[in-house]
């Protein structure tokens, strides 16, 4: 009725009378985006089609165009002074603050946040991580550097190269690992940093991040540690973490995060210290081994896909991923990095004589 030429737009006071007149039960912190897309255009008119997308929180660019082109007219209120919060609204804040690096990011993300569905992708990988840790501690009655048990190796889980057929080693050594310490490091920076990144951009985008760095972990030490296997979430954890600092770094005068300079500082000096354990325990173990010791290739790998991928992700909060063209092209070259591994592993180690260690 009040679009006779079908148009998909009418003006914003005509909006604001429907709203008033029919008490529309309309989620205020949205209504105050609409107002600014509408008084952001020439013809001050509110669209039906951003009004969809507003409304169904869809991931658009409606949110970022609003914030461009009508931040004047949107209220300013600090999102630190919000006062009587309980402690599950605290938290959602602290997380906003954490996480997103702009003030109309994280009221928005405040506002439109619901408790359902919950980060359940990280927390139910580091259950299970742990549960298999305890039991094969319990089995082999050995909780500190359990790769050197012989039994250990012989695990489906474990990604070793003379079972490269075996494909769902790739992904399932993530719940496998050297130890209670590179445990206790993994399943500390999932939940202190995984969980609130699912919590801010969905558990398909993050699930997504972690298990590429942990396919990008295995296939990189397939192709330049050809003789060593593999155990470990590190892959994973390692593009979380990185896409969370570059995201800090590029962001670092937006970003309202306590101590943010000396928790960037510990956080470089744990990741650096897990890595150079890692190479000690590669070349250099402290006992006697029969066989080659897991390899760290895949940190660093899980680092290279949480800052090229990860930080596209990340800074994509509230739009959709499909519409940049730089999203793509991380897409197409990941893929052509998943299918040159491929082909190196079917190929390679025959071509190359690969003296590879028997499989346990």
């Amino acid at each position: 009725q009040l679009d006779p030429e079908n148009t998909g737009f009418i003006g914003v006071e005509t909006f604001a009378s429907l709203v008033h007149s029919h008490e529309l039960p309309l989620d205020p912190a949205k209504l105050d985006m609409l107002v600014a897309l509408a008084q952001g255009n020439d013809e001050g008119q509110v669209c039906y089609q951003e009004l969809v997308d507003l409304i169904s929180s869809k991931r658009s660019s409606s949110f970022k165009r609003a914030i461009a082109n009508g931040q004047r007219a949107l209220p300013r209120d600090v999102l630190l002074d919000e006062t009587g919060l309980g402690i599950y609204k605290r938290f959602v804040r602290y997380v906003a603050y954490e996480i997103l690096p702009c003030e109309m990011d994280r009221r928005w993300y405040f506002y439109q946040h619901r408790a359902c569905p919950p980060p359940i992708f990280m927390a139910a990988v580091t259950l299970t991580q742990i549960i298999v840790f305890l039991c094969y501690g319990a089995r082999l009655n050995k909780w500190v550097l359990q790769t050197y048990h012989p039994e250990y190796m012989k695990s489906p889980l474990v990604y070793h190269p003379g079972h490269r057929a075996r494909a769902w080693r790739f992904l399932t050594y993530m719940f496998m690992h050297v130890g209670l310490e590179q445990l206790g490091f993994n399943a500390l920076l999932q939940l202190m940093i995984g969980v609130p990144l699912e919590m801010v951009h969905g558990i398909l985008r993050i699930s997504f991040l972690y298990l590429a760095g942990v396919l990008a972990g295995s296939l990189t030490v397939s192709i330049t540690d050809m003789r060593a296997p593999l155990v470990g979430g590190s892959g994973g954890v390692y593009a979380l973490c990185s896409a969370h600092l570059a995201n800090v770094v590029m962001n670092w005068a937006g970003m309202r995060c306590p101590y943010k300079l000396l928790r960037m500082v510990l956080a470089l000096v744990c990741m650096s210290s897990e890595v150079g354990r890692a190479v000690w325990l590669r070349f250099s173990p402290p006992l006697p081994a029969s066989g080659p010791q897991p390899s760290f290739m895949a940190h660093l790998a899980g680092a290279i896909v949480g800052i090229s991928m990860g930080l596209t992700i990340l800074r994509s909060y509230e739009e959709s991923l499909q519409e940049q063209c730089g999203w793509w092209v991380l897409l197409l070259s990941y893929g052509t990095f998943l299918l040159f591994a491929v082909f190196w592993n079917i190929f390679a180690y025959d071509l190359l004589g690969a003296q590879i260690p028997p499989p346990p």
